[in-house]
């Protein structure tokens, strides 16, 4: 467009023309007309113009209503093309997005086809070879049917037969997965062998598991030497445990005896499997001391049975009996170096302390209570019985007789002297000395005790009794009680065991017991002569003790030391027919 033509528009066209013109090349041409143009043309031409589109809307209209029907129809299918067509480009837009994933399914399609391909040729050569894999497959089952029938050695080599193969083909997931199920399996028959050793077995059945798991190869020398112990004691703890613990006497008794004979078998075969002399084999953890795996089980052992002892001992009624069998049971221990009878001694020696001082104190606590309801009267001195009987006599005083507080006291020591002969410990003589001591200060306690509460109603015979009662405890039953003493302790054993002479043992009272501080109580009763006859007794009268003021004073304190012991409750059968009980029971003792 040239300059001329810009100009012819601006000046026509003021605010310019619309951008579809400047394309249109009949524009151009009518400007070049209009150019062309006189002044009355021009000055026409608007009105031709106008007359121009009046005719052409006039012919459009008519053109309109003779043919409005197609132009309907036109609009019609030209709406619905323009629809189809968004409809095509929009299947098209989908369909160029899905081509891409279309050719992966293909691509995929294709590889599955290889892959079943593939599949079919291994297919068939499974089936080929179908009789070989099938007895592979039947490899767990058959380590199962091993296991159950206890064909220990075919489910070892087949164990073994299993670890090759996964050696070699362990990238294969079934023959990963057959060797993981013989290998479960193999654990179970381990714990099977271990379990086949809880029980009653003899050496030759303990020599085929024990070399089996050796075999195995499962645990190292030391872990077999455990494994073992722990086997054989939980049998054998389950033989102690079905013991019935009612009665003390037989469980203990059945305890000392199924440990006897288990635990020497058990260690006889330990002692035949496991060899602790030999020197230190090549490949052995020289940091081990597998001797003492061994001994630290004996220790063990010996421990618990002496807790059980210790536990039963105290309800035993023969422990001499105890005594024997526990004593043969720890010397039978001494062929292997595990003799424990020195330290069973001190478990003997404290029960037997406890039953000595129990029985003491009982008898002592029958005394007192007995003297609750003791009585002198009528206390006439039988002229049958004889007053000088020997001390040295097996047999109780019968003097004794005549009260019968003494004669069950002494019943009650006689019974406590039968307990402890049989087994007597040398190492208690002192002991039970103090013990017998402590309990006849306390008897002639409780007769002082007995006189400060009667002596006010006194009459003169039983002033005489009393006096007799106490030279009965002075003169009889004090000699008697320390012959018995040496009865039991004889002193030439005592000197022994304490490494002394027999006269150091009396003069340093060592199981002699001390008259004077026994009858220290009753020393304000007991006549100026040490041994005096009971008519020299009775003159004396003991009206009512007229003493020296210390003397009173003395009384005094040791009645107000009585006055704090606790008496059992009164005594209440007659005393005649006690006094026939204490004849009887001194009658028997004298036929024992």
């Amino acid at each position: 467009m040239d300059i001329e033509t810009e100009n012819v528009i601006k000046l026509v066209f003021p605010s310019g023309i619309p951008e579809s013109w400047k394309e249109n090349p009949e524009f151009y041409q009518y400007l070049s007309k209009l150019g062309g143009y006189d002044v009355d043309q021009l000055s026409k031409e608007p009105d031709h113009l106008n007359d121009e589109k009046a005719s052409v809307l006039q012919t459009t209209q008519e053109l309109v209503f003779t043919n409005y029907k197609t132009f309907i129809q036109t609009a019609e299918s030209s709406r619905e093309i323009f629809k189809q067509f968004n409809e095509t480009e929009s299947h098209l837009n989908g369909l160029v997005q899905k081509i891409p994933n279309f050719m992966e399914k293909c691509q995929s399609f294709c590889d599955k086809s290889k892959d079943i391909n593939t599949h079919r040729r291994i297919n068939s050569l499974t089936l080929t070879r179908n009789a070989e894999l099938l007895e592979i497959l039947e490899m767990p089952q058959l380590m199962e049917s091993c296991l159950r029938s206890n064909q220990y050695n075919e489910a070892l080599e087949l164990s073994q037969y299993a670890r090759q193969l996964g050696a070699k083909h362990g990238d294969i997931p079934i023959i990963s997965s057959i060797v993981a199920e013989i290998e479960s399996s193999w654990s179970g028959m381990v714990g099977q062998v271990v379990g086949s050793l809880r029980g009653d077995l003899p050496l030759a059945r303990c020599l085929q598991l024990v070399g089996l798991l050796r075999s195995m190869d499962a645990f190292t020398e030391p872990e077999l030497r455990i494994k073992f112990l722990q086997a054989r004691d939980s049998w054998l703890q389950s033989l102690l445990s079905a013991i019935p613990k009612d009665d003390p006497n037989i469980h203990i008794t059945k305890t000392i005896e199924l440990s006897r004979i288990h635990l020497f078998n058990i260690i006889t075969q330990y002692k035949a499997m496991f060899n602790d002399d030999e020197l230190i084999i090549p490949g052995r953890d020289p940091t081990v001391n597998e001797c003492a795996i061994f001994y630290h089980w004996i220790e063990e052992k010996i421990s618990q049975f002496l807790t059980t002892l210790e536990q039963d001992l105290p309800g035993v009624t023969s422990i001499d009996s105890i005594l024997g069998q526990c004593t043969y049971f720890g010397l039978s221990f001494g062929r292997v170096g595990a003799d424990f009878t020195g330290r069973m001694s001190d478990i003997f020696v404290r029960v037997i302390r406890e039953k000595f001082d129990a029985s003491i104190r009982k008898a002592t606590k029958k005394f007192e209570k007995d003297m609750e309801s003791f009585t002198l009267i009528n206390k006439t001195q039988r002229t049958n019985i004889k007053m000088a009987t020997s001390v040295k006599s097996e047999s109780p005083p019968e003097q004794l007789v005549e009260f019968y507080p003494l004669a069950e006291y002494c019943n009650g020591l006689v019974s406590t002297f039968n307990e402890i002969r049989l087994c007597p410990p040398i190492a208690l003589s002192v002991v039970c000395t103090k013990t017998l001591q402590d309990s006849l200060r306390n008897v002639a306690k409780a007769i002082l005790l007995f006189y400060k509460q009667e002596q006010q109603a006194f009459a003169a015979s039983e002033r005489e009794n009393m006096l007799r009662f106490i030279e009965c405890l002075s003169e009889q039953l004090i000699p008697y009680v320390q012959y018995c003493i040496h009865a039991i302790f004889p002193p030439s054993q005592t000197a022994i065991h304490l490494g002394v002479s027999e006269n150091l043992l009396q003069t340093e009272g060592i199981t002699y017991l001390n008259r004077e501080n026994i009858l220290e109580p009753l020393a304000p009763l007991l006549p100026i002569s040490k041994n005096p006859s009971v008519a020299s007794m009775q003159t004396l009268g003991l009206l009512k003790i007229e003493s020296s003021s210390s003397e009173q004073m003395e009384i005094n304190a040791t009645a107000a030391q009585l006055e704090k012991l606790r008496f059992s409750e009164s005594h209440s059968a007659a005393e005649q027919k006690i006094e026939a009980a204490d004849v009887g029971n001194i009658n028997a003792n004298q036929n024992r």
